[in-house]
């Protein structure tokens, strides 16, 4: 059993740590983190999971973007301690932070990810968004949160100011 609960400022390093030793080196040189940068993730969706003893097991982070000027979520990263891979951890973390972002309101979710794994949580390719280069244009990945809220959305990946 994991302790899901949102993250909070005496979590930050810990977590920060966590995506270090789950992501490559260098991991915030890569455009998603120019949308992220001196913006705060946003509170009650990004979550740590702890084990019994306390212990963080897994994150989930999630900023504010826009695209075409619509609000939308910027998913990522989402990262389980490689001794707890495995487990479900992550797409635990993942269901719960969306079921949250779909009862705060919000209507649609972006990711740069791998279309296998985050299909099974209803994600698919957007072929009409991009984001800031050097990115994968295969990796951009959307998912709807009300129906419909995709439809038209079309643009570059800003910053959410």
């Amino acid at each position: 059993m994991f302790d899901l609960r949102p993250e909070t400022g005496e979590d930050w390093w810990e977590v920060e740590a966590l995506y270090d030793l789950c992501f490559a080196p260098g991991r915030e040189a890569l455009s998603s983190y120019r949308l992220r940068d001196d913006v705060p993730p946003v509170a009650g969706l990004s979550m740590v999971a702890r084990d019994p003893d306390g212990i963080l097991a897994g994150a989930i982070r999630y900023w504010p973007v826009r695209v075409a000027g619509e609000k939308t979520l910027l998913l990522g990263p989402v990262a389980v301690h490689p001794t707890r891979q495995g487990e479900g951890l992550g797409g635990g973390l993942i269901r719960e932070s969306l079921h949250l972002a779909e009862a705060q309101g919000w209507q649609r979710v972006l990711l740069v990810g791998d279309a296998p794994y985050y299909g099974r949580f209803g994600f698919s390719k957007l072929t009409a968004v991009q984001m800031p280069p050097p990115t994968n244009p295969e990796r951009v990945l959307g998912l709807e949160l009300v129906p419909g809220a995709w439809d038209g959305v079309r643009g570059v990946v800003e910053r959410d100011a």
